[in-house]
């Protein structure tokens, strides 16, 4: 199997997705109650398992229902997903996606200093 995108995920799948890595793992149950505007219990437990069958979560049994948990972390999962936003919004471009977020959002002083200890690393690195 390719690598796994979370791009390669529908809106609900990515939703799940989300709540599995909220909670670090649960049941279909577990799943729903977080949900917003939840579809049915049969319709979740099927995206769980093509989730699954993707390769994105595993599962494991627990008396009589089974607990599921992604395969890749939170990390791995963040980065596949930024690259899909920056690619989506931004045509692959970083600096226009960094201006974006300086544009919208109210960066406090120790958000400023660490993004130039962010930036120093990178050069520091060659990036």
């Amino acid at each position: 199997m390719g690598k796994k995108k979370q791009k390669d995920l529908g809106a609900r799948e990515r939703q799940i997705m989300d709540v599995i890595f909220e909670l670090g793992e649960g049941s279909v149950t577990d799943v729903l109650r977080k949900l917003a505007d939840p579809p049915s219990y049969s319709a979740v437990r099927t995206m769980i398992r093509l989730l699954e069958s993707k390769g994105f979560l595993k599962h494991r049994q627990e008396g009589t229902k089974y607990v599921y948990r992604p395969t890749q972390s939170p990390t791995v999962a963040r980065k596949s997903a930024l690259k899909h936003v920056m690619q989506t919004f931004f045509g692959g471009s970083a600096p226009d996606a960094v201006a974006a977020i300086f544009d919208s959002e109210k960066l406090s002083p120790e958000d400023l200093k660490r993004i130039e200890r962010l930036i120093d690393d990178a050069r520091k690195e060659g990036q």
